[in-house]
């Protein structure tokens, strides 16, 4: 079994009682698990100072202990009234300003030593991902809680959140060989050198170009249009399109 169809296979997990304010240390520890929402949001972004393109991801500022004022994916607590795709999209929209058209499950990660702090309730959390185009990752909220940093450029993170990244770039690296990374990352129409461009930032490292057309022209689900991408000082290049299903990442 394929560590996909283990995720796939998960069953629903549903919110946990949480404990009672005044619970001591001893009842804390032994409470049910409490369930947390995170999300990694991916968006392409050049490297400063180059025209080079490179992976990013929004983290917010953490306001209380545990990891006070460290940096931590978006997420939050899951209410009994919402489910898990709705607890994600508002905790999302509500500290970074995001609302991704898609949003999908990703892991849940429920390690025993998740906090910093012993003897307190566990927690885990379902983690949603989702690819965003640079008119959405354009709507994000950047203030002193909230900024981008480059995948690739973590420093260290609240909880186990580096943790949760670098499995979401492995996942994302997995998944290569489908056209719809293309759609998600550039909408409905792209170039190959866009495409290739999108395939490098995710890979962190340069692509032969000829090697890459040939084999991109062989994609399912990626064929050409009778367009072309005009306002070049070049030749216009052709637009491509991706004809395969728009609501998942493959």
């Amino acid at each position: 079994m394929t560590l996909e169809s283990v995720i796939n296979a998960q069953p629903a997990l549903q919110a946990a009682t949480s404990y009672p304010r005044g619970a001591n240390v001893a009842e804390r520890s032994a409470a049910p698990p409490s369930l947390a929402i995170s999300t990694v949001i991916f968006a392409l972004r050049p490297i400063e100072g180059t025209d080079r393109l490179a992976l990013w991801l929004p983290l917010v500022r953490r306001i209380r202990e545990p990891f006070k004022d460290q940096w931590a994916l978006p997420g939050g607590p899951l209410s009994h009234q919402e489910s898990l795709q709705d607890a994600a999209g508002r905790n999302l929209q509500e500290t970074t300003g995001l609302k991704p058209r898609f949003l999908e499950q990703l892991y849940a990660f429920g390690g025993l030593q998740r906090s910093a702090q012993k003897n307190t309730q566990r927690v885990v959390s379902i983690v949603y991902w989702a690819l965003v185009q640079p008119p959405e990752a354009a709507l994000a909220t950047e203030s002193d809680n909230v900024r981008w940093v480059r995948a690739d450029c973590l420093e260290e993170l609240a909880f186990d959140h580096n943790e949760i990244v670098e499995y979401a770039l492995w996942r994302l690296r997995n998944k290569l060989e489908y056209g719809s990374l293309a759609y998600h990352f550039l909408g409905e129409r792209f170039t190959l050198a866009q495409v290739r461009e999108v395939y490098e930032a995710v890979l962190n490292r340069q692509l032969d170009p000829a090697n890459f057309r040939r084999q991109l022209k062989a994609t399912v689900d990626i064929e050409e249009t009778d367009e072309y991408l005009q306002g070049g000082k070049h030749r216009p290049p052709r637009l491509y399109r991706y004809t395969g299903n728009t609501e998942t990442f493959n």
